[in-house]
């Protein structure tokens, strides 16, 4: 059975029986305590959470899902990967166990015709009931084990959990032991995982080890079926990389490397590494497409990560050519019609993998070069080890791999101290991990009060579109993430109303500000809006006059110009994002923005500089559609139906089934819950300030809308007219009058620093004639005037090659801007000895109160104490005679 079919059979057996077809959400969550997207259930995590009313009880999705928990293991087992299709049905508080069991084993034997002799179950060791379930549709009691941890799911952070059974498939002899799940994970590998979701999980401590905080307020179902894993057993080969999701992935790796992939159960690491470079080609493909970029942390670390693996590996099959462009390409050409958003992004993905793989093979060429002198330094030291802190420095500042480095000196007759190492990554692991636990209890702490209050009321009424006040009534305040009952003047708290005209920051665009009176005459400063839930508006308070108490009706008054000014910026940025795409081309899709009051700032895909000539051409056409005046047209529709319109959905944006959208004129078109402007010469003029890179292949853009890009412009005007007035010419003649003038005064310049050659050539000239004889050679030492530190070093050399083949000594010294200055310069025959210019400095720096550097026969020092100079000199004097008598 193809991928194609597996995944329609699993999508028509669930929506006959009443499930909704719900679209995979991105790869990038909108849950703040999660990296990636790891499971199905995560986008309904509200619904089993009891935030958000779901509008249909029960769903199913085929969830595109990232982990690397198990990175180490991919290649090395048959069921692990990176990146996997989970498809999952769910219930929200309407069916349970029995009917998740039943509609499982209906759907493996008959949907997919798996032998049910072949179905083994397991269960949490307190789980009577599933057990039962199990035995009464007919799984003998042999066939069916209690385990403990494993049978208990949660997302890896707080949130719903609860205990589950899998399936497992018996893959035969040849896979591994007999003895069921309990014994053998290859041979009898899970292929569905039914979750029982009935509770909340707290925080884990250092030991892994978490509280259970209570039942969820109703019990739900989720599961997840792997399509690698069934692929695998369906198409009858040994893993993910010889299905059809992949083997024309795994086909291009082979022609890369010249040689074919080892067959089954034959191969060892070069197996490893075809299978590595394959499966994390797809994972680099899907992350890419869903909004992430290469970056030093985050999820960024991860998809880098995967790539610099992919990369090595594939160097270890001997493939010195690029390896990651014609390897996504596959994934690309393979998946791109069952994803479309892979074929959306294919020239996105080219340029972020071929620009990685090149730094990255820079990286590796640096990285072999110090590890190399790593290697000299242990052996010259006579050690036969090479240091942990030198293994974790490449790792963690260079990111060469431990690998390479341990070959390398096992090859060099070294060995890694690897538990030194070990130690020093696992107190790096530790104080980051620290830190996020620190970040996500602060965020859990302010999610349970926004939950609470959430429960109690509701979704808060966002009447902003519009008007801008709104009579409420204040339902919670919240201080240091606690729900309290008041607050006094001066205190600054969040707040959250039943009703609110004020924008909560979101899709880039900022919160709204303004005020709030009580009818008790308290008297708010709104800070902020944010979205503290989905649907959940949050204002961050100052209370200016009185005392504010929960349950108050209040008044609420938007700052309607700093709105006006958003909308402006808001409306510009979508024409910007439309006339990027015409000059640049497709793949210079928005990865992020600033949608704030007269500025905006927009982050987008492009593997080059914007030179100037196409960002005014750019500016030049925003405005040029402005000013035709194009109608802002908003009107709503299922999200099918958005896309079917052509219109563009944001990287990282959360959209549920029915959509805004924002039309401007007949250029653009954007899923947007943002405000805007009625008609499109409300927003102009807009002024860019310039273009910069961000990251690899991540370009931004900022600019000035509105009455701030007017004032900007009047500002430049002024200063134009003024540097018009210094030149003594018309604005428009003021860039070539400014160019001749530089033009002489270059010409000044060149001319004044050849005068100042031959003086200092003369200069030289009458020290070197001043050179006193002594024992072992001739030395110089003089006080100078209105020479800077770079003419005294000059000086002193040109004296010393006056001097010729002798051996001799020039020191130099001269006060500059409150300072003494050193200079010695000694000849080459002198240096040729051993002898350096700063030893001869030292103690006459110190006199001065600082330090000689410098290395060969030139050195310099400085120091503040100006009244020691001659001192300095007459030191340096005595030195440089004790060297030439030696």
């Amino acid at each position: 059975m193809r991928s194609t079919q597996i995944r329609s059979t699993f999508l028509d057996f669930f929506t006959s029986r009443g499930h909704r077809h719900v679209p995979s959400s991105p790869l990038i969550p909108s849950d703040p305590t999660l990296l990636l997207a790891n499971a199905g259930m995560n986008q309904f995590k509200p619904y089993f959470l009891g935030e958000v009313t779901p509008e249909y009880p029960r769903a199913t999705t085929i969830q595109k899902c990232a982990r690397t928990s198990d990175i180490d293991n991919v290649g090395r087992t048959n069921r692990h990967a990176t990146f996997f299709e989970m498809m999952g049905n769910f219930s929200f508080g309407d069916y349970f166990k029995a009917d998740a069991i039943a509609y499982a084993w209906e759907l493996l034997t008959q949907g997919y015709n798996l032998e049910k002799d072949r179905l083994w179950i397991t269960v949490h060791q307190d789980d009577d009931e599933a057990e039962q379930l199990w035995r009464k549709i007919g799984v003998p009691a042999e066939r069916i084990q209690r385990l403990g941890a494993d049978n208990f799911w949660d997302m890896g952070v707080p949130g719903p959990c609860g205990p589950c059974s899998e399936v497992n498939y018996d893959r035969g002899p040849a896979f591994g032991r007999e003895g069921g799940p309990a014994v053998d994970g290859e041979r009898y590998v899970e292929i569905w995982n039914l979750v029982f979701m009935q509770s909340m999980r707290g925080e884990d401590d250092d030991n892994g080890t978490f509280p259970i905080l209570g039942d969820l307020a109703q019990q739900s179902i989720d599961t997840g079926l792997g399509l690698d894993r069934l692929a695998a057993i369906l198409q009858g080969v040994e893993n993910v990389c010889s299905t059809d999701l992949l083997l024309p992935t795994l086909t291009t790796v082979q022609e890369l490397a010249g040689r074919d992939y080892p067959g089954s159960g034959s191969g060892g690491e070069e197996k490893v590494s075809f299978q590595v470079v394959s499966e994390h080609a797809r994972s680099i493909a899907y992350l890419i497409a869903d909004g992430v970029l290469p970056a030093k942390d985050g999820r960024g670390y991860v998809l880098r990560r995967l790539m610099r693996r992919a990369i090595r590996h594939a160097r270890m099959l001997g493939i010195d050519q690029p390896v990651l462009a014609p390897a996504t390409a596959s994934v690309i050409a393979n998946l791109g019609d069952v994803w479309p958003e892979l074929a959306d992004q294919a020239s996105l993905i080219e340029q972020v993998v071929t620009a990685e793989e090149e730094s990255f093979t820079r990286t590796l060429t640096q990285g072999t070069r110090l590890l190399n002198a790593a290697i000299t330094r242990s052996r010259g030291s006579r050690s036969t080890t090479l240091t942990g802190e030198t293994v974790f420095e490449l790792h963690d500042t260079y990111g060469f791999p431990v690998e390479l480095t341990i070959e390398a000196a096992r090859d060099a007759g070294l060995t890694v101290d690897e538990d030194r190492f070990t130690t020093l990554l696992a107190e790096q692991q530790k104080r980051a991990k620290a830190g996020g636990k620190a970040k996500t209890a602060e965020a859990l702490r302010r999610q349970d009060a926004y939950r609470e209050l959430s429960s109690r009321h509701g979704r808060t009424d966002f009447t902003g579109y519009d008007r801008l006040d709104t009579v409420a009534t204040v339902l919670g305040l919240i201080s240091d993430g606690a729900v309290v009952p008041g607050a006094d003047q001066g205190s600054t708290l969040e707040l959250v109303l039943d009703r609110s005209p004020f924008y909560a920051e979101s899709g880039g665009q900022v919160g709204d500000t303004g005020t709030i009176r009580t009818s008790s005459g308290a008297l708010l400063d709104v800070l902020d809006t944010r979205l503290g839930l989905e649907g959940f508006h949050v204002h961050t308070v100052r209370v200016l006059e009185g005392e504010i108490r929960s349950g108050e009706q209040a008044e609420a008054l938007v700052d309607g110009p700093r709105r006006d000014a958003v909308a402006r910026s808001h409306s510009a940025t979508h024409v910007l994002h439309a006339m990027l795409h015409r000059t640049l081309g497709d793949h210079a899709r928005q990865h992020g923005s600033l949608v704030d009051a007269g500025r905006l700032r927009f982050d987008f895909a492009h593997f080059s500089a914007v030179d100037p000539t196409q960002l005014a051409a750019i500016q030049a056409l925003v405005n040029d559609h402005l000013l035709d005046d194009p109608e802002v047209r908003i009107w709503h529709a299922t999200r099918s139906e958005a896309e079917a319109a052509g219109a563009t959905a944001l990287f990282g944006e959360k959209y549920g089934d029915h959509v805004r959208i924002v039309d401007i004129g007949d250029f653009s078109r954007e899923l947007c819950g943002g405000t805007h402007v009625p008609h499109g010469a409300n927003a102009g003029p807009v002024r860019i300030l310039g273009e910069a890179s961000i990251g690899s292949n991540l370009r931004r853009i900022e600019a000035l809308t509105g009455r701030d890009a007017l004032a900007y412009h009047d500002t430049e005007r002024r200063l134009l007219e003024e540097l018009s007035v210094l030149l003594g010419t018309r604005p428009q003649d003021a860039p070539e009058a400014l160019r001749k003038r530089l033009d002489a005064l270059t010409t000044a310049q060149q001319e004044l620093a050849r005068l100042r050659e031959t003086e200092l050539r003369t200069r030289a000239q009458h020290l070197a004639a001043t050179a006193r004889t002594v024992p072992g050679g001739r030395i110089v030492t003089e006080k100078v005037t209105d020479l800077g530190s770079d003419e005294l070093r000059t000086l002193a050399i040109n004296t010393a090659d006056l001097l010729g083949s002798d051996h001799a000594v020039v020191v130099l010294g001269t006060e500059r801007d409150g300072k003494a200055l050193l200079a010695a310069a000694i000849t080459r025959s002198l240096h040729d000895t051993g002898t350096q210019a700063s030893q001869l400095l030292v103690p006459a720096a110190r006199t001065v109160g600082g330090g000689a550097g410098g290395k060969g026969p030139v050195a310099s020092a400085g120091g503040r104490y100006v009244g020691a100079l001659d001192q300095a000199l007459a030191l340096a004097a005595q030195d440089a005679t004790r060297v030439l008598d030696q």
